[in-house]
């Protein structure tokens, strides 16, 4: 099927996170992870943080390979020359926001598709924000974080 790209902050890694990436990594020849800074968002984990993290957790799957961009996801896809974009959807207030943001893409080049991936219903609720919350307050966060990242994760709220 080619190259895709999953574009998010990442800011940590979570267990749903790694669930579009192994299962999207089935059906693409390669899979670009790229993390992307996102101006509306205050990161916690810094981009060297976040791609070690993602590293780690994907060192497994042959055909992942994480990256970092700035500006345009649709102007990184064309720089990488890959024509699809994979987005995880936990809920319907997910598919209304990535919805237009697929739109505008379509619109800025319409060459380049988006596939709506819907998360593992296990990892519906599970957001970056939750897993920053929970263990912002000293919470076992164990169930929503892969097991290679938990203890940079807990070193940042230590």
């Amino acid at each position: 099927m080619g190259m895709a790209i999953y574009p998010g902050s990442f800011d940590p890694v979570t267990k749903g996170h790694l669930d579009i990436i192994e299962r999207t990594s089935k059906i693409v020849d390669e899979l670009i992870v790229a993390i992307l800074e996102n101006p509306r968002k205050k990161a916690v984990f810094t981009i060297e943080e976040r791609l070690e993290m993602l590293r780690r957790v994907t060192s497994g799957i042959e055909n992942v390979r994480i990256e970092y961009f700035q500006g345009l996801l649709i102007e990184f896809a064309k720089r990488k020359k890959v024509n699809l974009v994979v987005k995880g959807l936990r809920a319907i207030s997910d598919f209304e926001f990535e919805f237009q943001m697929a739109l505008v893409n379509r619109k800025l080049d319409p060459q380049i598709e988006t596939l709506f991936m819907v998360t593992n219903s296990k990892y519906s609720y599970l957001s970056s924000s939750i897993v920053k919350e929970v263990a912002s307050f000293g919470g076992d966060i164990r169930d929503l974080v892969p097991p290679e990242v938990y203890d940079m994760i807990m070193a940042k709220y230590s």
